[in-house]
């Protein structure tokens, strides 16, 4: 927490990616969940979530295609 203001530190674009990944594959530590949980507002998940279904989606088309063609 900051001391300052006793406000959580907001997570970086960096922490909510991995946090999405590590959500998507099913795997993390119980202390980055922790961090997690203290840092990262529901906002940030729900966003990081859509952009991170998106990706994973449009990245299964890619392989399809390829693989097709």
């Amino acid at each position: 927490m900051n001391e300052q203001t006793n406000k959580p530190a907001k997570a970086s674009v960096v922490q909510i990616a991995k946090a999405v990944l590590f959500a998507f594959m099913g795997i993390r530590k119980k202390s980055d969940l922790e961090h997690d949980a203290a840092t990262l507002t529901p906002a940030q998940v729900i966003i990081g979530g859509i952009i991170g279904a998106i990706l994973f989606v449009f990245g299964v088309m890619l392989i399809v295609r390829l693989v097709v063609s």
